[in-house]
């Protein structure tokens, strides 16, 4: 028969900040090779190694072998989910050179929540598609009077956002592929409390499928050496004009919703919602 969790074990994990490195440049939900992440961690990559080593023994992490090589991911959506609670609770490390402070700008500006988009650029978007009346339901505002089940940096469960007909529409004409991210029974529609901005962004197989199709469209690229997401030209130009979302060219420079929409305006008369799947 089991105890109560073993809290302190996954405390001694977490006590470590090369492991926190390498969680964190995991948790895009990419499978990386240890020379990489020690690249990422700044150590040594025989140092990686033994330090992937324990995280995968406290399930944290798997390897996969592919040929002659083994890369490493998150064991899990429910780390991610892990990381960024903690995010939340943890103090911000201290800016010691001008490369870290921009680091910290560009992850709070548009990064990876697992396989979705969170930060300005994640809460950015779900304001925008509650303002377009493609969903309905909420606002897209932490409010923790009236939703006391909410906690940041977790997925939320007290607003039932709801997916419309005219979103369906859109969904269809933007080119989301929402297929390949409901096989496996996922909820379509989930959110989650941004522990950056303290407002939600999508999840679930929407926000992934849309995360996908930005990526698909070159408006968005991976960071190399991080979880950030970097906005291209392209993607500027676009976001402006699908989405009403006016990012500036500094990447330190926070994202703006034109017209200053903050979360949900009145659906146009005659939308239908159609009730998405709950966690």
């Amino acid at each position: 028969m089991d105890g109560d969790a073993d809290i302190a074990a996954l405390g001694s994990l977490l006590a470590d900040r090369t492991r926190c490195r390498l969680l964190l440049a995991l948790v895009d939900g990419r499978a990386l090779a240890a020379s990489v992440l020690a690249a990422e961690a700044g150590v040594a990559p025989s140092t990686a190694s033994e330090h992937l080593g324990k995280l995968i023994d406290g399930s944290l992490v798997t390897v996969e072998q592919h040929g002659r090589h083994r890369y490493y991911r998150l064991a899990g959506a429910h780390v991610a989910r892990l990381l960024e609670t903690l995010s939340e609770q943890a103090p911000p490390q201290p800016v010691r050179s001008l490369r870290e402070g921009t680091r910290a700008n560009a992850i709070r500006r548009a990064r990876y929540c697992y396989d979705h988009l969170a930060g300005q650029l994640g809460v950015g978007l779900m304001g925008s598609l509650l303002d377009r009346g493609v969903l309905s339901g909420g606002d897209g505002r932490f409010d923790p009077e009236h939703h006391p089940g909410d906690r940041l940096s977790a997925h939320g469960h007290d607003v039932d956002y709801r997916l419309t007909d005219e979103g369906e529409r859109w969904l269809e004409s933007f080119g989301v592929e929402l297929d390949r991210f409901t096989r496996a029974r996922r909820p379509l529609i989930r959110y989650c409390l941004d522990w950056s901005e303290q407002r939600h962004h999508l999840a679930g197989a929407l926000g992934a499928a849309i995360a996908a199709r930005l990526f698909e469209l070159d408006w968005l690229r991976p960071h190399p050496r991080s979880r950030a997401v970097l906005i291209t030209d392209r993607g500027r130009a676009g976001l402006r004009e699908e989405f009403g979302l006016a990012p500036s060219e500094r990447d330190a420079s926070p994202l703006t919703l034109i017209g200053g929409g903050a979360g949900a305006a009145t659906p146009p008369a005659g939308h239908t919602a159609r009730r998405a799947g709950r966690a």
